[in-house]
């Protein structure tokens, strides 16, 4: 079984989205969605283009201040985002128990973020891109199953 999504707006999935309204506490600071905190990361070394990300009002403003190629990326971002990516998953459905259980119930589902125009975070138009978020989701998925088999 597949499992698609996309939109934060659909149901019951469109909690996988980083977009989906589930706000996150990492390094004692609280970022509104999973893409607040992703965004942010790109410019770690550069406090006041973090904040201007973690203070953006939705997360696709997050999206576009992260975009703005006339901040300073960190110059390791591409090391480093698949991790970033991780942590920021993992902390969202580690945080709300509702969508966790959304998570789990997925069983060994793969999970595809249906985005035609993200060939690497998503499948891409065709259905050919890498989509990483989707991988991030079920590797989640894994981690948090062996955290309940250990409770």
């Amino acid at each position: 079984m597949t499992i698609y999504f996309y939109s934060a707006r659909e149901k019951p999935y469109g909690c996988f989205s980083n977009f989906s309204p589930h706000g996150i506490e990492i390094d004692g600071l609280y970022y509104r969605t999973s893409e607040h905190y992703f965004q942010s990361m790109k410019f770690l070394g550069s406090p006041d283009d973090m904040e201007a990300v973690r203070q953006a009002r939705t997360p696709k403003q997050a999206a576009s201040i992260g975009r703005d190629r006339s901040r300073p990326l960190r110059p390791d971002w591409e090391e480093v985002k698949d991790d970033v990516m991780r942590r920021a998953v993992l902390a969202k459905f580690e945080t709300h128990a509702d969508i966790r259980e959304i998570l789990l119930a997925t069983g060994d589902a793969l999970i595809v973020e249906n985005a035609p125009k993200d060939r690497y975070w998503g499948s891409g138009a065709d259905g050919t891109g890498k989509n990483m978020l989707g991988i991030i989701l079920m590797e989640t998925r894994t981690i948090l199953s062996e955290q309940d088999e250990l409770t």
